[in-house]
């Protein structure tokens, strides 16, 4: 397999795609921004999709229904956007899917670093595994059905976005004590109170580095509506999502959406 259909070139699509085509994938891309196709353009949706392999990185579900009206039902499509297993085991009717959702950020997309959560039956796996490991660090099959791999990383999204409020929370706390919140950080992230999230967002909070937008907070808006609508589904009550939820909402009202997701100190700090 060297020959891959691509659709969606954003923040994490562009640098997924880059890293793909250094390892040797031959990319025939496609995005609604044009200036983003670096290499083979594709005209169309549906150039793209004339391939045996497509992958969709797209932000929304909304945004894959729409890409995969133009996408052959026999074409094998390597859904890697996070739009909820709901949607997924839909598409799974009709199309060969491989649910493969990511995480990992902007910067280990662009450096084949990433996790890939992957279900899918296996003789179709094992056709996109090249891709994979191409991509990812690590790449663990999670289940066997289309669904599967995006309700891994609900579950990783839940943790990611509590992990988030809960940060800019506490660096917001430490600033109404008085304290300086970058030294205050430096501290607890040696103890127990230690986190990615507190390390990584914490660090472009203390400093108000929001303009380079590395994740958008309206992601996380997304990815906990997915969170909490799926814990409805199912009768569970995800108390924590469903209270940072409201967070990223509030910061989206407030003008926040495409800033990047650590602006969301500036809800708690009451300045927006």
């Amino acid at each position: 397999m060297t020959r891959v259909g691509w659709i969606g070139l954003g923040a994490m699509g562009g640098p997924m795609a880059a890293c793909a085509a250094r390892a040797g994938f031959e990319i025939v891309a496609f995005d609604a921004d044009p200036s983003r196709i670096e290499g083979k353009a594709a005209a169309s949706v549906a150039e793209a999709a004339g391939e045996d392999i497509v992958v969709v990185m797209v932000a929304t579900a909304d945004q894959a229904d729409e890409v995969l009206r133009d996408v052959p039902t026999e074409t094998l499509v390597v859904m890697m956007s996070t739009v909820g297993p709901a949607a997924v085991q839909r598409w799974a009717e009709r199309w060969s899917i491989v649910d493969a959702p990511v995480s990992g950020g902007v910067a280990r997309a662009g450096e084949g670093d990433l996790l890939i959560m992957v279900a899918g039956e296996d003789s179709r796996v094992e056709r996109v595994r090249p891709l994979l490991d191409a991509l990812a660090r690590s790449a663990p099959v999670v289940g066997s059905e289309p669904g599967d791999g995006q309700k891994v990383k609900l579950v990783n999204q839940l943790l990611c976005g509590v992990h988030i409020a809960a940060a800019a929370e506490a660096l917001a706390f430490a600033e109404a004590l008085g304290l300086d919140a970058g030294a205050v950080r430096e501290i607890v992230r040696d103890g127990a109170a230690a986190s990615f999230m507190l390390d990584d967002r914490g660090e472009r909070m203390v400093q108000g580095a929001f303009d380079e937008v590395k994740s958008a907070l309206d992601i996380f808006v997304k990815d906990m509506g997915l969170v909490t609508d799926a814990a409805r589904a199912t009768a569970y009550p995800a108390p924590l999502a469903s209270a940072a939820e409201q967070l990223y909402v509030a910061g989206r009202r407030a003008g926040l959406g495409r800033s990047d997701d650590a602006s969301l100190i500036r809800v708690l700090r009451g300045d927006t």
